[in-house]
């Protein structure tokens, strides 16, 4: 027995560093991207390094859900280190952006296996009393990857070098490989069906459409130039051909029958749009402390950290709660203090006191942090060993979605709030000094001082309304959030698995209490 544990306890530490590296590897990177196009060069094109990242991986989510339900999780998740790995390899060699975004793409193809086939072994393997523990761990990983990737990429890139961002990754998957290969043993379970090919096509066409479109409209292209248009009118007939393509599938890759649970609609809905609304706080919140308050951190890693290890506390104590109260009681709690948070955020002023700041992400921070752990098992608890897969990769495509829309919908209205403040604040005393639309000019102590304070006043509180501002339609997501949160059925972690299911893929939808 004791060494069945051990073998277990290696496997979920396989799992979690899985996570780890891959979860990390955006925060990382970002942190370095400076001095990356400095050697490399290519500025105008620096923001495909991000993006290729993020397409491949969103758009490999559902798919890798898929194939592991069909065929397997290990060799899916072994897949996934090693592609990740070679492509991290890779990164390390490139030449130039353009050669390091098309490994990034590799690194993301890797990461979109990673992550929620990780979700889906470990509803497989562990015992249904530990899987609120084991869930809150699983959660708490993703908080600690977004207070140690920002310090962790300034650190290497200062005294070692950029490069080492990427190979560290190498031993690091070397490690979690041998753990999860050599001591966890699936269940041979499995469904053999029919690969949705058309699905597969038109969602990764209409999620590269979606992503390019929202990335480089309004900075690389107008928004009504004709690259854009066509790229939002690629997605949506993309999008719609594969709606339709999925109901028409024998085994589709995103099984619409799954949305019959309410458990499992409502949750993947609450993820959804709770990612718009923190991923904003996650982006603003740096952005008005430097920018604003002066502060001296060069990184949004220890800014963060009051957010972030709050987040961290919570997520652990929303997998401990799973063993005693439905999920929707205990997201019921956890989103209204989100809400909360996300509001006292958008009251801040150029006044606001950074300890009060501090407070506010705290708050913020304990609202969000149980979705990770908690909704993580709420969307696999009505399926069994040949769905947990899809189901889970379906939730993370929808988050990861939720977040990348966030960025760019709130990025658009902070930057439009901030140009009518600063045209209004320099109303009668000329322009407003050139370039100052971008409120990472504040970030850098060296810009502010060629500023006159009287100026500096102005624009400091041009940019704190606008970052309130932005808090406050975030606000808007974070309150849907907490409506879908009510539209949850009352299932909780310890309850059977429903034995209405068969392996072909038919669901028929569960009473609810």
């Amino acid at each position: 027995m004791a060494g069945k544990e051990s073998k277990l306890g290696l496997v979920v530490a396989g799992l979690l560093l899985g996570i780890f590296i891959a979860a990390i590897d955006n925060t990382i990177v970002a942190t370095a991207m400076g001095t990356i196009v400095g050697e490399l060069g290519g500025l105008e094109q620096f923001v495909w390094v991000t993006s290729a990242y993020l397409v491949a991986e969103m758009a490999g989510m559902p798919i890798f859900g898929k194939l592991s339900d069909m065929y397997g999780r290990k060799r899916f998740f072994v897949f996934g280190l090693a592609t990740f790995m070679v492509g991290s390899m890779l990164c390390g060699t490139a030449d130039s952006i353009v050669q390091l975004s098309i490994y990034r793409a590799i690194q993301g193809i890797g990461g979109g296996a990673l992550m929620p086939i990780s979700f889906a072994i470990m509803f497989d393997a562990i015992p249904p009393e530990k899987r609120g523990k084991m869930g809150g761990l699983f959660g708490a990983t993703f908080g600690l990857s977004s207070i140690f990737g920002p310090l962790l990429g300034a650190y290497i890139t200062d005294y070692i070098g950029w490069r080492w961002i990427f190979y560290i990754n190498v031993p690091l998957s070397v490690v979690a490989l041998a753990l999860v290969v050599f001591y966890y043993h699936e269940s041979k379970r499995h469904a053999r069906q029919i690969i949705d090919w058309s699905g597969a096509i038109t969602l990764v066409g209409a999620v590269i459409c979606l992503m390019f479109g929202l990335e480089l409209a309004g900075s690389e292209y107008a928004w009504g130039s004709p690259q854009i248009i066509s790229l939002f009118a690629g997605f949506a007939v993309l999008f719609a051909a594969f709606l339709y393509v999925e109901t028409k599938a024998l085994e589709p890759i995103v099984s619409f029958r799954m949305f019959g649970y309410r458990l499992f609609a409502a949750s993947n809905l609450v993820g959804l749009f709770s990612g718009a609304a923190f991923i904003t706080a996650s982006i603003y919140i740096p952005i008005h402390i430097q920018g604003v308050l002066g502060g001296s951190a060069t990184n949004s890693g220890l800014i963060l950290l009051p957010m972030m290890l709050s987040s961290v506390v919570a997520a652990t104590t929303g997998g401990i709660l799973m063993n005693k109260l439905s999920y929707r009681r205990i997201m019921l709690v956890f989103t209204a203090v989100f809400v909360v948070g996300m509001a006292l955020l958008s009251t801040i002023t150029a006044e606001t006191s950074r300890w009060l700041i501090t407070i506010y992400m705290i708050i913020t921070g304990l609202g969000i942090g149980a979705s990770f752990s908690v909704l993580s098992n709420a969307v696999i608890h009505h399926f069994d060993e040949t769905q947990r897969g899809s189901a889970s990769s379906t939730f993370s495509f929808l988050r990861s979605l939720g977040m990348t829309l966030g960025i760019s919908v709130f990025g658009i209205l902070q930057r439009e709030e901030l140009t009518a403040r600063l045209a209004e604040a320099f109303a009668g005393q000329g322009a407003a000094p050139a370039g100052l639309a971008d409120p990472r000019k504040l970030l850098q102590p060296e810009e502010r001082l060629k500023l006159p304070e009287p100026v500096l006043d102005l624009i400091k509180d041009a940019l704190a309304g606008s970052i309130a501002y932005t808090f406050l339609w975030a606000t808007l997501p974070a309150v849907l959030s907490l409506a879908f949160v009510l539209l949850m059925s009352k299932e909780k972690l310890l309850l059977p698995v429903p034995k209405d299911e068969d392996v072909s893929g038919t669901i028929r939808p569960a009473k609810v209490r």
